[in-house]
């Protein structure tokens, strides 16, 4: 289940985001083929338009997202396409895909598959050493642990190490039944995004219920490696790579806030 959100789009795909654009560079591109682009209302939510006709899904789905807001994202990418379109630059519409074409159908697994995550949460392995690292995981890690405690009573147990710790189940019911309020296709494909490129489901939770921002919990995702680069320097490859996952988690953050506006 971990992969089927990146195998859906209108492109190859690879769970790595450099990758994936990797990928993209190999094959030709398709010319645009369209002039104007526009949005409307119907039925069943917001199309996006090209010179005045529905955008199909790679399933061959209309394109329709929930609100006016999260078919203007779309919109927005398909206009800055230039001569060629290039779906590498188009990180949105793929995920608007992926919660038409392979969500819609599997709500339930998706859903229990963050929830899985919690089970095996980055920020319940905490480090046995340096000192410095294991103070700085406390106290930055440490207040999400206690913000999802207090929140929802889902209290988790931490662990020093990478040995794997066994979650109490009322934690696990506790954290799914707060997840309960996203159980929407778009939302979730939003949501598994972000849990996948943080390693953390809590930080998905936090940052979907407005306790953490997405600086934030992309920085409390990479603390370790932050970490090894102020001792050890910084690894200009990762960097990329990190920069490159950040535009799809972005992507994946802005599309979940324009689906809630209407909430």
């Amino acid at each position: 289940m971990r992969d089927l959100l990146s195998d859906f789009g209108p492109e190859p795909s690879d769970p790595d985001p450099v990758r994936r654009a990797q990928i993209q560079m190999q094959r030709p591109q398709a010319k645009r083929f369209y002039t104007e682009v526009d949005t409307r209302s119907e039925d069943d939510g917001v199309a996006v338009l090209l010179d005045g006709r529905g955008v199909k899904t790679p399933a061959k789905r209309a394109l329709r997202l929930p609100t006016a807001e999260a078919a203007e994202l779309v919109a927005s990418e398909w206009r800055a396409q230039g001569e060629t379109i290039d779906p590498a630059t188009m990180p949105t519409t793929r995920l608007a895909n992926t919660a038409i074409d392979a969500v819609a159908d599997q709500v339930d697994a998706v859903f229990e598959d963050i929830v899985r995550y919690a089970g095996n949460d980055l920020l319940c392995y905490h480090a046995e050493s340096p000192q410095e690292l294991v103070e700085r995981q406390a106290r930055q890690w440490g207040r999400v642990i206690d913000w999802v405690a207090s929140s929802h009573g889902a209290r988790f147990v931490l662990a020093a190490g990478i040995v794997h710790q066994a979650q109490p189940q009322a934690a696990i019911d506790a954290f799914a039944s707060a997840l309960g309020a996203y159980r929407t296709p778009f939302e979730l494909a939003a949501l598994h995004v972000v849990t996948t490129l943080t390693g953390s489901a809590i930080l998905a939770l936090a940052f979907a219920e407005g306790f953490l921002s997405v600086p934030e919990i992309w920085a409390l995702a990479h603390l370790d490696e932050d970490w090894t680069e102020e001792h050890w320097g910084v690894d200009e490859e990762a960097q990329a790579r990190r920069a490159k996952r950040f535009e799809e988690m972005d992507a994946a953050a802005r599309l979940f806030r324009a689906v809630r506006a209407a909430a």
